[in-house]
């Protein structure tokens, strides 16, 4: 099956504007709102869908964030997330001296539970050992 070259360069236009389109919307999807310029993010999504290949240009032109180089300490927003240098980090237990404490009263409480054990089962033992003698003597 032989193409015309016209043909081709409309398959070749369609696919640059779908490429064009599709990057586009994902751009402005992916932006936050605030940074938007010009229209609401729901303005620039009909735009980009309706008026393709001018919507996505526009969008690049017109829309899209500015980008701007990092500022000293990272990028980060103030709400945007948490910054890794101020994010509320959980203690590891051997650094959390209320766990330390709390290890110490439980192995005490862990010891009395044992000794109270083993107290009972000694106690048992005897009472079977009297209860076996009693029956032999019977």
């Amino acid at each position: 099956m032989h193409h015309s070259p016209v043909a081709r360069v409309y398959l070749l236009l369609f696919i640059i504007n779908l490429v064009l389109a599709v990057a586009a919307l994902i751009d402005c999807l992916s932006a936050e709102e605030d940074e938007i310029r010009a229209l609401p993010r729901l303005f620039w999504v009909l735009i980009i869908l309706l008026f393709s290949p001018i919507g996505p240009i526009a969008w690049f032109i017109a829309g899209r964030p500015q980008r701007t180089a990092a500022r000293p300490g990272g990028a980060w927003r103030p709400g945007n997330g948490f910054p890794e240098a101020t994010r509320p980090r959980p203690l590891a237990p051997d650094d959390d001296p209320a766990f330390l404490a709390n290890l110490n009263q439980v192995r005490k409480d862990d010891e009395e539970l044992l000794r109270r054990w083993e107290e009972d089962l000694r106690r048992r033992e005897e009472e079977l050992r009297n209860k076996d003698e009693d029956d032999r003597k019977s």
